[in-house]
């Protein structure tokens, strides 16, 4: 039996950090991690995310479904990542609206940060309409909002 336990990364004081490996196939001919794919290594880490805190994505349209969508990304590259490098993909929670949530990514390479990625999430359905983001994932992401200080 295949031990699945760790793929998932883990939550951390607030903050999920993911583990991905560079591939071959995710660089370029001079061996660095072409731009693209560190939106699908936040992506990945995402899903896994979600995962973690009981919200598995399940196909739009079935009863009680929802996805999100990206409705705006900004990406800011420092530094690059290359072949066979070990890096974390690290989650924070830093708003949740109506039918939203901000969160903030970073690709890191011993806790170095290479890529900064500032995504707003909306909540769909399967009509793809903007839907108020459901109270069970609310609660579970609100445990991990900063806590502002006066």
């Amino acid at each position: 039996m295949l031990d699945v336990q760790g793929l998932s990364g883990v939550i951390d004081g607030g903050i999920h950090r993911m583990p991905i490996r560079v591939y071959y196939a995710e660089t370029d001919a001079g061996g660095v991690v072409y731009h693209a794919n560190y939106l699908a290594f936040a992506e990945r880490a995402r899903t896994e995310w979600l995962r973690i805190l009981g919200e598995g994505q399940v196909p739009l349209g079935q009863d009680g479904s929802f996805a999100f969508v990206v409705r705006h990304c900004t990406l800011d590259y420092q530094a690059p990542a290359r072949l066979g490098d070990l890096l974390e993909v690290v989650t924070e929670v830093k708003a949740i609206g109506g039918a939203s949530v901000t969160v903030e990514q970073r690709v890191q390479r011993d806790r170095h940060t290479l890529v900064t990625i500032v995504l707003r999430l909306v909540c769909i359905d399967g009509e793809f309409r903007a839907i108020r983001v459901p109270d069970r994932l609310r609660a579970a992401l609100g445990a991990y909002l900063p806590i502002e200080s006066p």
